[in-house]
């Protein structure tokens, strides 16, 4: 399990999910005691994004890992 903070704007929403359904691993947003698919526009939506949360990859293959890291920089 790897993970980043990132802030998302309500802008970024489309493009932050088009990006997250590029990979094959399950993908969180971890927001307090919430954790929500980051695939799922209506879970995201539910949480309080713009204040950053916490998004938290489950893969063990360490490429996909590298390309998600680098895919979310463009959300800090």
């Amino acid at each position: 399990m790897n993970g980043i903070k990132i802030k998302l704007k309500y802008e970024d929403l489309k493009e932050f999910i088009k990006t997250t359904e590029s990979f094959e691993s399950d993908i969180n947003i971890v927001k307090g005691r919430y954790v929500v698919d980051a695939k799922s526009i209506m879970g995201i939506l539910s949480l309080d994004f713009s204040k950053g949360v916490d998004i938290v990859i489950h893969s063990v293959n360490e490429d996909e890992i590298i390309r998600f890291l680098d895919a979310m920089k463009k959300f800090k």
